[in-house]
């Protein structure tokens, strides 16, 4: 991401924080307001949620603009991911995030179909491989696959994987494994 891009995604993040609406929530309320002029727009974002000039400028740019040019928040990417038929998946997603939470410090990057699990090196995978199923992605060396956890072939994204149908899956052993990836990306 180039420095420009960087500085739209922060200023539009801190813009969601002071409004407490999402990029894409305020776009519907402009929709909705009727106006399409840029100043018209400019200053009702200005009154309605007290943003300075320069905000409410960038702001009434960027809804005008089509929705793939919004950066979506890493809580927006991941909710994309659990929608229409994968929704009822998310329990699954989120058991296995509070896990991972509980052990302290890593990154969470959402990608198109996943979210890449990094500590100083992605130790996990995780999303919605069909309907029914989430798969989970580690990358785990001196475990060995059976059962559940199955290896992947060599030059894969991850060593391991294991598919998940129910939050009930996620338990013991695989918080097993999971702490094993998580350690060895440390």
């Amino acid at each position: 991401m180039s420095d420009p891009d960087k500085a739209l995604a922060t200023q539009l993040a801190n813009i969601e924080a002071k409004t407490g609406k999402s990029v894409a929530e305020i776009r519907t309320l402009i929709a909705a307001s009727g106006l399409v002029k840029h100043g018209e727009i400019r200053d009702m974002l200005k009154e309605r949620f007290g943003l300075g000039y320069g905000d409410a400028n960038t702001l009434a740019h960027v809804a005008k603009q089509e929705e793939s040019a919004v950066p979506p928040s890493a809580a927006q990417a991941v909710d994309e991911l659990y929608t229409g038929p994968k929704a009822a998946l998310r329990p699954i997603h989120d058991r296995v995030m509070a896990l991972v939470e509980s052990w302290g410090g890593f990154e969470a990057a959402p990608k198109k179909t996943y979210v890449s699990l990094r500590r100083k090196k992605q130790f996990a995978t995780l999303g919605p491989a069909t309907n029914t199923r989430v798969e989970l992605g580690l990358n785990v060396k001196g475990v060995a696959a059976g059962g559940r956890l199955e290896e992947l072939p060599p030059k894969s994204m991850c060593t391991h994987r294991v598919r998940l149908a129910h939050a009930g899956e996620v338990n013991d052993e695989l918080a097993a494994w999971l702490r094993a990836a998580y350690d060895q990306a440390g």
